[in-house]
């Protein structure tokens, strides 16, 4: 198994400080008007319906996630302000044409089909709304983690299919908007999300890789102890550290928007 997504606190303490920045700037970019009907798709612990929440003033949000412990962390964060559910991003439990806007985040390119969820994400849009996603850079600017799988791969050379850069060769903004444009959007547009992640330490670095939740911190607990100790120690010695031992590296977000094609 290369990814574990079922905990949202340990998520949370992995990427949640990063996903909540992007999603608040990918929710201004949307700028969308208040008092709409919105949908999040791999709603995670719940940053993006947050962000929405607070930001766009809307009618409604449904939150649909296929884990029960992501489902269960992003309800008990954001209250009765959501409608929290399990649901398969392939098979949306969400009638045609019944939300405003319908958006994602840091989940498309985890999905095994993703222009079958961009289609179900379409199917539930109105004519003329909008759906929005975002990704994180994988390939290109990714700092963080990008230290982490290259530091991993040259001590384990078995992990080079796990390291996301690999993965996902295709995130970036050309291949997102092709991917809308095939599944019928219109009015495609995309933007890079640019963030510095901020570490106080190296410390507040490696600790979130031992929670178990996400592709990187999977593979570290699934390394022996001894296997574990060198790895950190080569991150020690690679990582950018300032004279105060803070680690600031850079990282990016790419976002796609398009409108559900009325005439269809």
């Amino acid at each position: 198994m290369k990814d574990s997504w079922q905990a949202g606190d340990p998520y949370d303490y992995y990427m949640g400080r990063w996903s909540k920045l992007v999603a608040e700037t990918f929710v201004e970019w949307v700028s969308p008007q208040a008092g709409l009907r919105w949908l999040d798709v791999g709603c995670g612990s719940g940053a993006l319906s947050e962000a929405v929440i607070r930001q766009s003033k809307p009618a409604a949000v449904i939150a649909i996630d296929q884990s029960d412990g992501f489902v269960t962390t992003a309800q008990a964060r954001l209250g009765p302000q959501a409608t929290c559910k399990v649901g398969d991003a392939l098979a949306l439990p969400v009638e045609d044409a019944s939300i405003d806007i319908a958006v994602s985040g840091l989940v498309l390119n985890f999905i095994p089909e993703p222009e079958k969820a961009l289609a179900e994400m379409s199917r539930v849009t109105i004519p003329e709304g909008m759906v929005a996603v975002y990704i994180w850079d994988y390939a290109g600017t990714m700092a963080f983690l990008t230290y982490f799988w290259d530091v991993a791969v040259e001590l384990d050379p078995n992990a080079a299919p796990l390291h996301e850069k690999y993965r996902f060769p295709q995130s970036n903004a050309e291949a997102l908007s092709a991917a809308f444009v095939r599944v019928g959007l219109v009015e495609v547009e995309t933007a890079p999300i640019e963030i510095t992640t901020h570490f106080t330490d190296f410390d507040d670095y490696w600790n979130p890789f031992l929670g178990g939740q996400g592709p990187a911190p999977t593979y570290v607990l699934k390394l022996e102890d001894s296997e574990r100790q060198k790895l950190k120690e080569a991150l020690m010695q690679r990582l950018p550290m300032e004279e105060d031992g803070s680690i600031p590296l850079a990282a990016r977000a790419w976002a796609v928007k398009g409108i559900v094609n009325g005439s269809q």
